[in-house]
């Protein structure tokens, strides 16, 4: 077999292993197998989930030549799985920040959302709906909430300015939360400060309505939600200087006109304010790329999402690798001068862009 052939027998192989997978993780059998912690038999499976014994023998088919699962298999005895350890600590909801099991449901999804859709775009150039999305954006939304819970207050803010903004939200300043989505993020910072005043800005009306009945469900009184497209506040004059600090969790890259959305934040910071603004870690150019560890999978999400996206209105199509370099530059065309691009140890994916206003003073001397 020459290497081309083994490497497309690798590709079908992962391929199929990962919709499998998507399967198993959405039907929670890696917790299962965790918590059940020895060799199973099929039956004994099928007990401890609820599902279909038959199903969960050819998907355990699958598993075991895939080398996820351990296959036990004795003569005149029936055959046993274990799920080694090693493998549910990168699988299962209890490994937290470590679980890479929940991102094998994003192809699956995307795939059912808009594969027609994208494949139609090839030939037209046009953009797909963000409607088209609705099973994904859910997806996205429990990801991201999950990993706002996890280390949104406790690990990201601590690090922002070297631990200043964290004083200052004690103190009380005004925040705006940028692609607020279901208001996760926004609502656990409303929260731990109560001092503070927040403002949610989505164009996606049903996530600002779920984000704005969760914080009257909690007692929130201190945030408010608005539907408003980002690329159309530069300018206005209500939101001039309004805000002390301001966020973004990689929400600029599906912005149809991101330029006009990032001289809008810039519009919107006081003196002396700062913009977190939280992308992929990945370079412009594609050559650079060739040895990002996850290059095929981010470039294939934003094939599916993001670039498509990004171009309805007649947009850029920024797409989810739009990359550090391209990134800065925006920025600066949105009449950022000082930059700071931090990587974060407890996400991987991501780097931190932190943009500094200078203070009135600063800009009188």
């Amino acid at each position: 077999m020459s290497d081309f052939a083994q490497r497309m027998t690798e590709i079908l192989n992962y391929g199929a292993l990962n919709l499998a997978m998507a399967i198993g993780y959405k039907n929670q059998i890696f917790d299962i197998l965790e918590d059940l912690n020895k060799p199973v038999t099929v039956s004994e499976l099928a007990s401890a989930s609820g599902l279909h014994p038959r199903y969960l023998k050819e998907w355990l088919g699958i598993m075991v030549t895939g080398k996820i699962i351990e296959l036990f298999s004795e003569q005149n005895a029936e055959d046993t799985y274990l799920l080694p350890p090693e493998h549910a600590s990168f699988l299962t909801r209890k490994a937290g920040s470590m679980n890479m099991g929940v991102y094998t449901q994003e192809i699956p999804i995307l795939t059912s959302c808009a594969m027609d859709s994208v494949s139609t775009a090839f030939k037209s150039g046009a953009g797909v709906p963000f409607s088209s999305y609705p099973d994904f954006q859910a997806f996205m939304a429990e990801l991201s909430d999950a990993k706002h819970e996890n280390v949104l207050i406790d690990k990201f803010l601590p690090t922002v300015d070297n631990g200043q903004l964290l004083a200052r939200l004690t103190d009380g300043i005004r925040v705006c939360d940028l692609g607020c989505g279901h208001g996760v993020a926004m609502n656990l910072m409303a929260r731990a400060f109560p001092k503070s005043t927040f403002v949610g800005i989505d164009n996606h009306e049903d996530a600002v309505r779920k984000a704005a009945e969760a914080a009257q469900e909690t007692g929130i009184g201190n945030a408010v939600y608005k539907v408003l497209d980002a690329a159309a506040i530069n300018g206005k004059k209500e939101f001039f200087s309004r805000f002390d600090y301001i966020c973004a969790f990689d929400a600029i890259h599906d912005q149809s006109h991101p330029l006009d959305v990032l001289k809008g934040v810039r519009h919107m910071l006081a003196p002396g304010g700062m913009f977190s603004m939280i992308e992929i870690k990945a370079r412009s150019n594609q050559a650079d790329n060739m040895d990002h560890p996850m290059g095929p999978f981010l470039y294939t999400v934003s094939l599916m999402h993001c670039l498509p996206v990004g171009l309805n209105d007649k947009g850029s199509g920024l797409g989810m690798m739009w990359g550090r370099e391209k990134a800065e530059a925006l920025l600066g065309e949105a009449g950022f001068e000082q930059i700071e691009i931090a990587e974060m140890e407890y996400d991987l994916f991501n780097l931190h862009y932190l943009c500094k206003v200078p203070s009135e003073k600063n800009c009188r001397d």
